[in-house]
């Protein structure tokens, strides 16, 4: 653990492999309460050379905010990544931060925050989340691999196409996969080519039919990498969401009498009562101006 005048950080390490490790980090208890912990899954279409990262802007940016931040790195293709093994090492990585007692004193909801396909894996890790912010995210790999999307990204992580594999794809999409079952979020640019922003519209759409608490917030400035940049002006927004978020977290902790494994990660898995209560909000497009 190496410690700052500023903040902590701890690594924890989830499985023998290098790459099956989370970056935790926290400010000081001088700084104020904790808000809560973002989980955060970086991108890169599943491949090696993407890491976590890409993710410490982020990182860097909530803790400053009072956040603490678990940067979760898994296995990828060409570094013993496959599926289901890359899944697999998310939920196990939400499984050790639950038992590590880095957590103590990080009160607040787990929110966690994927980009691309990590955005992906964390609306599939959902279950043991309180609550989800899915950036510019893969949510049909069927679709993904179809649309020839991260040049040849799907059929080069999954080993085959569809129709070889049509079980593995569809546990990976979470477009399969719905409800969610916690509140979701949804960030996506109309510039954005790596992913285009009919996948999150079509996934969006089709939550809300299945019932769930989802929210949009589209850009029309907004590039693919530029949903991870927290100077660009999506991110004030993430941010507000987030708060009210903890707020609803704590407003229902405080009317809900503790329940046996309550404060344990996991405590969400399968549908969740009283996140699965709150209506969906629409936080669309015509939002950006107040957001700046």
């Amino acid at each position: 653990m190496r410690t700052t005048t500023e903040n902590t950080t701890t690594v924890i390490p989830y499985g023998p492999h290098d790459a099956q490790v989370v970056e935790c980090r926290s400010s000081s208890p001088e700084a104020g309460p904790c808000r809560g912990i973002a989980v955060l899954v970086h991108g890169g279409y599943w491949r090696a050379r993407f890491d976590a990262s890409l993710m410490a802007a982020l990182a860097e940016d909530l803790v400053a905010r009072g956040w603490a931040t678990a940067n979760v790195e898994y296995r990828r293709g060409g570094n013993g990544g496959s599926w289901p093994t890359t899944l697999d090492d998310v939920h196990a990585a939400l499984h050790a931060l639950a038992r590590h007692d880095w957590r103590q004193g990080t009160g607040g909801p787990l929110i966690g925050i994927g980009h691309s396909v990590g955005g992906q894996l964390a609306l599939l890790g959902a279950g043991r989340l309180d609550a989800v912010v899915a950036l510019a995210p893969v949510t049909d790999v069927v679709r993904t691999h179809r649309e020839d999307l991260g040049e040849g990204a799907a059929a080069e992580f999954f080993g085959a196409a569809p129709e070889e594999r049509p079980e593995a794809y569809a546990e990976a999409s979470p477009l399969q996969q719905l409800p969610v079952g916690v509140p979701t979020l949804l960030v996506h640019g109309a510039s954005d080519t790596r992913v285009p922003l009919t996948h999150s519209l079509d996934y969006v759409a089709r939550a809300h039919r299945a019932g769930d608490p989802m929210d949009l917030l589209v850009r029309h400035d907004l590039d693919h990498l530029a949903a991870i940049d927290p100077t660009a002006a999506h991110w004030g927004a993430v941010l507000d969401w987030m708060s009210r978020t903890a707020q609803d977290h704590q407003a229902a902790d405080a009317s809900t009498p503790p329940a046996a494994g309550a404060g344990e990660l996991g405590s969400n898995d399968g549908p969740n009562g009283s996140s699965r209560d709150r209506p969906a909000q629409p936080f669309a497009a015509e939002a950006e101006a107040s957001h700046g």
